[in-house]
């Protein structure tokens, strides 16, 4: 509930969180379950948007859990990796856990709970490495990073260059870019940022996955980011497991579709619906072998990079708010 404001054990508005908001329950909406019909399609706005009169409104879910049920995550064994703008992940869990480590949702088929962790800065550093450095494309500096020995000849990138969600929860943190040289191009930037995204969800899917029962059978992947193939290698070899590539671009519109399609009766439930409506992965992509046992020391490392820059980064918002 990112609002903040509801017990989502019990599926209401937290009254002690409400009042310490400055709020009263009679300004909330009232809640209503994924999936549920909500109301129908009034005469007026049907005639704005050429939609019929009646059509039933279905109550959807937050973007990253409809984009999970649309890549067919809707239960245990499976977990999602969205690498888009940001990168998102997330995982079932039976009983509801918290951690600073994740972000704890309602799960979108109204049974359990979904847990999800965000890194806000992910192909977007990709395309501000492009502009910055005035390659003429991602493409172009893939291809040339592709020859940089893993590690990228001592860079190690952090980032948070929007700051950081899970599992810090700290708006003054910043990126980092640890290890330049004389020596180092933007081929090596562009891996490193690369090999950073990669730690970064490592880290995060541990402890989310050690909080959900342990580590689903499969991951799928879905977003601009899983057309990188440097990216996937990397991903898979950081992560040490294989990775199944969804080929739907908009699972996010998918999953509110499974949900309407379960809402009009079309299906018994979420459930059925995105078992009968999701498409299966297309692809797969495997830890490369000689990888794993190095990302795994620099992602050791690269645990500590945090801890070691927090307080600089915050005397200086500290400094720029003076």
């Amino acid at each position: 509930d990112p609002l903040g404001l509801l017990d989502i054990k019990n599926g209401t508005w937290h009254p002690e969180l409400v009042e310490a908001a400055g709020l009263r329950p009679d300004q909330l909406p009232q809640l209503v379950a994924p999936g549920a019909i909500c109301g129908r399609l009034s005469e007026s706005v049907a005639r704005l948007t050429g939609l019929k009169p009646g059509t039933p409104v279905v109550a959807g879910a937050g973007d990253g859990q409809a984009m999970g049920l649309g890549m067919g995550v809707y239960g245990e064994g499976k977990s999602y990796l969205s690498l888009g703008s940001g990168v998102v992940s997330g995982c079932y869990s039976h009983g509801m856990a918290t951690s600073d480590a994740f972000r704890t949702l309602v799960s979108p088929t109204g049974s359990g709970f979904m847990l999800e962790t965000v890194l806000r800065s992910g192909m977007q550093l990709v395309d501000w490495i492009v502009r910055t450095t005035g390659s003429p494309s991602a493409a172009a500096l893939e291809k040339a990073a592709v020859d940089v020995a893993a590690g990228s000849e001592g860079l190690l990138v952090m980032p948070y260059w929007a700051g950081v969600m899970s599992p810090y929860w700290d708006g003054a943190a910043r990126g980092a870019i640890v290890g330049l040289s004389l020596d180092h191009e933007p081929k090596h930037l562009f891996r490193a940022v690369l090999e950073g995204i990669a730690f970064e969800q490592a880290i995060a899917s541990e402890a989310m996955e050690t909080q959900a029962g342990g580590k689903p059978a499969a991951m799928i992947a879905a977003g601009g980011g899983t057309n990188c193939a440097l990216l996937m290698r990397i991903m898979a070899s950081v992560l040490e497991r294989p990775l199944s590539v969804s080929p739907v671009n908009e699972a996010a519109a998918l999953g509110a579709a499974m949900l309407a399609a379960s809402a009009v009766g079309w299906f018994a439930s979420p459930e059925t619906a995105a078992e009968a409506m999701a498409v299966p992965p297309t692809r797969h992509v495997d830890p490369v072998g000689e990888l794993v046992s190095g990302y795994r020391a620099r992602k050791a490392i690269y645990r500590d990079l945090y801890q070691a820059t927090r307080d600089i980064h915050a005397r200086l918002e500290a400094l720029s708010k003076a």
